[in-house]
């Protein structure tokens, strides 16, 4: 299997309990697929950068994938679906992060 990282963002006007759902929701579609969602970050209601679909803010939640292409897929094709999700993006990673999605990780500093 393969392993991934995704992203996405939910309408501003929906409820955390929303977002968990819609995230449980997608978490199934790739567990169905013989996948699975090996960690979530949720990170919250953000600004954006520009409006998205005359929205200012955004629901951020970061998935670690692993599963096969086929599940990403259908995972992806799920998302085009869903109208609370604005915007997304999944890439393939060669190994999953040991820490949450944005944190820094000042060991990795290169010294001159």
């Amino acid at each position: 299997m393969s392993f991934y990282e995704s992203v996405l963002i939910a309408r501003q006007d929906l409820g955390q309990s929303q977002v968990n759902n819609i995230v449980s929701d997608l978490s199934n579609v790739i567990a169905n697929n013989g996948g699975e969602v090996v960690r979530v970050d949720n990170w919250g209601l953000k600004n954006l950068a520009y409006r998205v679909k005359k929205n200012r803010k955004g629901y951020y939640v970061v998935l670690n994938i692993s599963a096969p292409a086929a599940a990403v897929a259908e995972y992806e094709r799920q998302m085009r679906f869903n109208e609370d999700v604005i915007r997304y993006m999944t890439i393939k990673v060669d190994e999953l992060s040991k820490e949450p999605a944005g944190s820094a990780n000042n060991s990795e500093a290169v010294e001159e």
